[in-house]
């Protein structure tokens, strides 16, 4: 009779921990996780974990060697058609649905091999990341979980326009529309584009660009229909309309205030503050980025921090999230874990873990499912030699990743 019990794994010799250390929970040493199917069937001491395993059957047992092991990373503010002006952009603009769909396939891959293994992408070009999250779920290719915005909503030359990876709306009813028709392909939730940014020719990251009504058509529809709405912002005036209308979640906010803060505290709303994209010269030379793009992004780096301190200190849920694409070589590492790092000068490792992995998690409302190591949950996992609790650049040496209870990569077995 064929065997049709789900595979059996044991992970060993690992110290196992996750954003419950800011609830007491303290790290376990000499652990062990089994890992049945696609998820967690028990995890615990070492000992206790390997006889319950033992006892139900055949089980493969993988020794981690004293590696550290921690839920794996989640990306907040991803796009894997990233075009910014420049020569580099202007080449992911000309390709065609082939290439584009490579090219993202590609970047998921590898977003998945530094131990990212869940995104959520925040505006990509022809709907691709709805082909691309069917592969990933069906096997085809590896990558990270998707949980995507589909278009960005924008006002008729907003912010982002130029680009295929925006939907162009005007009024209360256009944006009502527009709404709905990202959610007919499928999308999680919303992004919309309500001040001008970096990236913006003509235009100033001050400068609003929806009206209150319109913000609130979509904040209605968007709710009405299960989803949470994200917002591009940069300044307070804009980002403090929209908290009081029910903003649940602020991109980068470059110039927040005191006042701004504690509202945004008050009523939950989250902020992906993206320090990356005002400190990061070298990945626009690299990109052909334009002067004046440089000067603005770079300009505003000092306001930036200025804000993102305020928000910490008034108690903001802060998320990681890049911006930059989650793989990219950048500072030494790849740009999620240099974006954790940015966050942890401010909040500490062991928020800073929370802020990768267990908060996005509940953002996105898959708490039931990721997030921690426990019984039960999804098996997306990441293992590295340094204890990220000591120092958040442990992340740096990630070497094992697992996703939905398969081995994605295993830098000692030569995987993949």
């Amino acid at each position: 009779m064929t065997d049709t019990s789900p595979p059996s794994l044991l992970l060993a010799n690992c110290t196992v921990l996750d954003a419950r250390v800011l609830d007491g929970l303290a790290p376990v040493p000499d652990a062990g996780v089994w890992v049945r199917g696609d998820r967690i069937a028990a995890v615990g001491p070492y000992a206790g974990v390997a006889a319950q395993a033992r006892a139900a059957g055949p089980v493969t047992e993988l020794d981690l060697d004293r590696a550290y092991l921690t839920p794996g990373l989640v990306n907040m503010h991803t796009h894997f058609s990233l075009s910014l002006p420049g020569t580099g952009g202007d080449n992911v603009k000309t390709m065609g649905p082939y290439d584009l769909a490579h090219y993202m396939a590609d970047g998921a891959r590898r977003t998945l091999h530094c131990g990212v293994t869940t995104v959520r992408c925040v505006a990509e070009k022809d709907h691709a990341d709805f082909a691309l999250r069917r592969a990933i779920t069906a096997g085809r290719i590896p990558g990270p979980r998707i949980h995507t915005a589909g278009r960005a909503l924008v006002c008729t030359g907003g912010h982002g326009h130029e680009s295929n990876d925006t939907l162009e709306c005007d009024g209360p009813v256009g944006f009502r529309r527009g709404v709905r028709s990202q959610i007919k392909a499928g999308a999680d939730l919303i992004k919309v584009m309500i001040s001008g940014g970096i990236a913006g020719e003509h235009e100033g990251i001050h400068t609003p660009q929806l009206f209150a009504d319109e913000l609130a058509a979509v904040l209605e529809t968007a709710h009405a229909w299960g989803r949470k709405v994200t917002a591009h912002a940069g300044p307070a005036e804009v980002i403090a309309t929209a908290v009081e209308l029910g903003l649940d979640c602020v991109e980068h906010g470059y110039q927040l205030t005191p006042q701004v803060v504690t509202r945004m505290a008050e009523r939950g709303t989250a902020l992906v503050p993206t320090l990356l994209v005002t400190r990061c010269k070298a990945f626009f030379d690299e990109l052909g980025v334009p002067e004046w793009m440089q000067c603005r992004s770079l300009g505003a780096g000092p306001r930036h921090l200025e804000s993102f301190a305020m928000a910490v200190e008034a108690g903001v849920e802060v998320l990681l999230g890049s911006d930059m694409p989650p793989f990219w070589d950048f500072e030494g590492t790849n740009a999620t874990v240099r974006e954790l790092e940015y966050l942890a000068e401010g909040i500490g490792p062991a928020r800073a873990i929370h802020a990768g992995t267990r908060g996005p998690i509940r953002w996105l409302g898959a708490e039931a499912d990721l997030g921690t190591v426990q019984d039960g949950k999804l098996a997306d996992l990441i293992a590295m030699d340094g204890d990220p609790l000591a120092d958040t650049s442990a992340f740096r040496g990630v070497r094992w990743v697992m996703t939905g209870g398969r081995v994605a990569r295993d830098d000692r077995a030569g995987v993949p």
